[in-house]
């Protein structure tokens, strides 16, 4: 809470050397509220004052005189521990809680600043597959966790819409695609008056499998294919509105999935987009005095930062990942004058960020550590590989759609009577996707197992889902308004005080998470949260017969509903009130 934090960094900031930013960031909840209700680590500013962090801490907790809000304050191991006034805690964080609503948690830290988050970035022309997943999901999350924070975000998918094999698309197109009809607007009449079949992604995927192939077979098709890509390069009309209505098809694909996952995208600017800003930042690369020839390729020699050379253009002109990057990234900082800028790319790109990174520090661009590479695991399938239309990959709408189905079986079974058992199951079969990606630490890899994600019982997005589902049925059986004017020194068991702290440090939660860029900090937030409130659930009754408790616990019910709420919502989960 930022009355208990302010006064804790308050009492710090008069001992130690270190701006309010970073003290907030530092402080932790005891693994036993016994030990206290924050914690500060002193070993974060061991090397800064050149003592043992036990004896600082020591040192402090003898230094730092409590009061009415921070009553007592005490040193164990490394860790200084604060522990505020109990009645005014549970007072302070259930009004706050009535009172904000589902804006509990939001800060405005982040006001006036912006940041950027590119992530997803598919190939279009192409499905999107379960590789999809990780990018997409993560990348939503901390959107919506800076934006809770107040930051302006800007989402940005970084499409793969350039290469050679749009020009191999192009020629398959037009050798063995004339029953087909783009989705180009001048050709949507031809739809009506012909028998032509709608040109989708996964006619594109069969036309692109074709070409190669064929191309085994007549080596000719290679030359057509980059005679085309030429064309499209140089601005060919017939070449651009054809590449054009691949990228339509694959968008209306796209923003389908998207949807379903709660997904969305500020802008679409791919690698084409900067296709005219190139040549202008090749030049000032090699203004810089940075490049040089090697093998007949254009490259930034890294040799001293122990890292391979960085490839910007190849022999035959192409220009590369990197080049497109680092031209990205100057226009993106042009454009948006961004305050942070961070990639959610997967963890086998990390000497990719590396060196772009690099080569954005040597063209004297300082504003480069403001961008973070923020990587992540792979996901593997306990099942093996589902079957799939394309025998080949994963697709991610089959992922979801299977797993929908589990889900509306379960709640089928659990639930017979349940009204909109198909929406519930869209959400839960949708959530538990989402939460088995976002429960572990992004750069572990994911074991993906349908009996756990789809766990009613286990730490798992239908188990949090469940635990919200309860808690409206709870307000329901009350029958009526959750209570303004509730006693709060009824709320005195033990589980009662657990909860109320990890209510407390929700805000914080969403701090840590934000800027760890790990929206596990938060999921794991809620599963404890729910652990909680079902244990209490369990061995204390609710809606007990003595009033003023039972409406002390209802508004206690009202507040751990509405946080996690609140958290499912910036994890990009829907909160049914009924499974």
């Amino acid at each position: 809470m930022d009355i208990f934090i302010n006064k804790i960094i308050t009492l710090l900031r008069e001992k130690i050397p270190l701006p309010a930013e970073t003290i907030e960031r530092l402080l932790e909840a005891p693994p036993d509220i016994k030990m206290g209700d924050y914690a500060f680590p002193c070993f974060s500013i061991a090397k800064q004052l050149g003592k043992d962090p036990k004896k600082i801490a020591t040192e402090l907790s003898q230094k730092l005189i409590p009061d009415d809000t921070v009553i007592y304050i005490n040193a164990l191991g490394p860790y200084l521990n604060f522990h505020i006034s109990k009645p005014l805690l549970f007072r302070t964080v259930l009004e706050e809680i009535t009172d904000k609503g589902a804006f509990y948690g939001n800060s405005d830290v982040g006001k006036g600043k912006t940041i950027l988050i590119d992530y997803s970035s598919p190939n279009i022309a192409k499905h999107l597959a379960v590789h999809h997943l990780r990018s997409a999901v993560i990348g939503n999350a901390i959107y919506n966790l800076h934006k809770a924070l107040g930051y302006t975000c800007i989402g940005i998918n970084h499409l793969g819409d350039w290469g050679t094999q749009f020009g191999q698309l192009i020629v398959a197109l037009k050798k063995w695609g004339s029953d087909y009809v783009t989705a180009s607007p001048e050709n949507s009449h031809k739809q009506d008056s012909t028998k032509k079949e709608k040109l989708t992604v996964s006619k594109l995927n069969e036309l692109y499998v074709r070409f190669h192939k064929e191309a085994k077979v007549n080596n000719a098709l290679e030359d057509q294919a980059r005679e085309w890509f030429k064309k499209l390069e140089g601005g060919d009309k017939e070449a651009k509105d054809t590449w054009q209505s691949f990228k339509e098809i694959s968008l209306i694909e796209f923003e389908r999935v998207y949807k379903r996952l709660g997904i969305r995208f500020d802008s679409y600017a791919g690698e084409s987009f900067y296709n005219e800003m190139l040549d202008d930042t090749l030049r000032r690369i090699k203004d810089s005095g940075l490049t040089e020839i090697s093998d007949e390729a254009l490259i930034v020699n890294l040799d001293k930062y122990n890292m391979p050379p960085c490839l910007l253009r190849k022999k035959d002109e192409a220009s590369l990942y990197a080049t497109r990057d680092i031209c990205a990234a100057e226009y993106r900082k042009r454009e948006y004058n961004f305050d942070k800028m961070i990639y959610v790319v997967g963890s086998e790109q990390r000497l990719h960020f590396r060196q772009f990174f690099k080569v954005l520090e040597e063209m004297g661009y300082e504003w480069v550590h403001d961008c973070t590479h923020v990587d992540f695991g792979l996901v593997k399938f306990k099942q093996g590989k589902m079957s799939t239309r394309e025998g080949k990959v994963i697709l991610l709408e089959d992922l979801l759609e299977e797993s929908c189905r589990i889900a509306g079986e379960i709640i089928a079974e659990k639930h017979p009577d349940l009204e909109n058992k198909q929406e519930v199951a869209e959400s839960v079969g949708i959530g538990a996707i989402i939460f088995s990606e976002l429960c572990t630490k992004r750069v572990k890899d994911v074991l993906f197992d349908w009996d756990v994600i789809l766990n009613f019982d286990g730490e798992t997005g239908p188990y949090v889902q469940y635990t919200h589902a309860r808690l409206c049925s709870v307000l329901r059986k009350y029958g009526d308004q959750v209570p303004t004017d509730a006693n709060y020194d009824l709320l005195k068991e033990d589980d009662e005080l657990v909860i109320i702290k990890q209510l407390e440090c929700f805000p914080h939660t969403l701090l840590r998470a934000a800027y760890n860029y790990e929206p596990s900090i938060l999921s794991n937030h809620l599963l404890d949260l729910c652990s909680t409130f079902n244990r209490y659930y369990q061995h204390h009754r609710i809606l007990t017969d003595k009033k003023e408790l039972r409406k002390a616990r209802i508004l206690l019910v009202h507040s751990i509903k509405q946080v996690i709420r609140n958290g499912l919502g910036i994890l990009g989960l829907k909160s049914p009130e009924k499974m």
